[in-house]
């Protein structure tokens, strides 16, 4: 793997010392978006998959599971490590590459699909990202793409949103908005399926904290941020309380794209 730049290097460290958090009993072990995304994809006997920052190894499980041929990614070894044991306790069979997300080590057209999951929001150039998966896509085959969102033409609520996620987890780069990431894989040359975004509700602000570490003074401006979050947050995002917990609904893409 290449030298990583400080985006790279705080995400590879962030996960590294989280990595326990994201096993089978996480919130991204529920894989019905995934389901729901591929559902009308049939892939051909022998098909190959990239799951790009696999993370917990849920979608890359997933794909597996449906009988494809695997490769999970990611920047952080803990997080491979424990790909790897989730995967030998379901007796399913899957490659562990460790590598960026914007650089694949691959040759061009290798790959039936290549998916990400809830972790393009930390890389350093989601946009290169793209070119990479275009480059390592087979013709016919399909680009996935799970992540946080923001809506479209809300500058103010996408604003507050980097800044409470930024204090939350130092490594978070930025959530993109669906018609940037249209106009991104139009430019890469792939064919538009669908991209929208659903509400996702965020459960509990307490428990986001604890799966990133947030550091006390982190937390309190946080929390200065939701008492203070202006209509038009509260309105994007949901904003309330409810029995006491701080809870919100994110708005969740899924972009599904296919290569030519």
């Amino acid at each position: 793997m290449a030298a990583l730049n400080d985006a790279q290097k705080a995400s590879r460290d962030q996960f590294q010392k989280q990595s326990a958090r994201y096993g089978k009993s996480h919130i991204l072990a529920n894989v019905e978006d995934v389901a729901a995304l591929l559902d009308g994809v049939s892939f051909p006997a022998g098909a190959r998959a990239l799951d790009v920052a696999t993370g917990g190894g849920h979608t890359a499980l997933y794909l597996a599971g449906r009988g494809l041929s695997v490769t999970a990614s990611d920047i952080t070894p803990a997080m491979l490590e424990n790909t790897a044991k989730l995967a030998a306790e379901r007796g399913l069979s899957i490659e562990t590459v460790l590598h960026e997300a914007e650089r694949f080590p691959y040759q061009d057209a290798a790959f039936d699909v290549v998916t990400c999951r809830v972790a393009a929001h930390h890389f350093s150039d989601p946009r290169q990202f793209v070119a990479e998966a275009v480059r390592v896509l087979k013709p016919g085959g399909y680009l996935m793409v799970i992540d946080g969102s923001v809506p479209d033409g809300e500058p103010e609520a996408e604003e507050w949103l980097h800044q409470v996620e930024k204090l939350r987890d130092p490594s978070h780069g930025r959530f993109i908005a669906p018609a940037v990431w249209a106009r991104w894989v139009r430019e890469s040359g792939l064919e538009l399926v669908e991209c929208a975004t659903t509400p996702f509700k965020q459960p509990d602000l307490e428990w986001y904290f604890q799966t990133a570490a947030t550091s006390e003074e982190n937390r309190a401006r946080v929390m200065a941020l939701v008492e203070s979050a202006p209509e038009s947050v509260r309105r994007a995002f949901r904003l309330a309380v409810e029995d006491g917990k701080v809870v919100w609904w994110w708005p969740r893409l899924g972009l599904l794209a296919r290569k030519p």
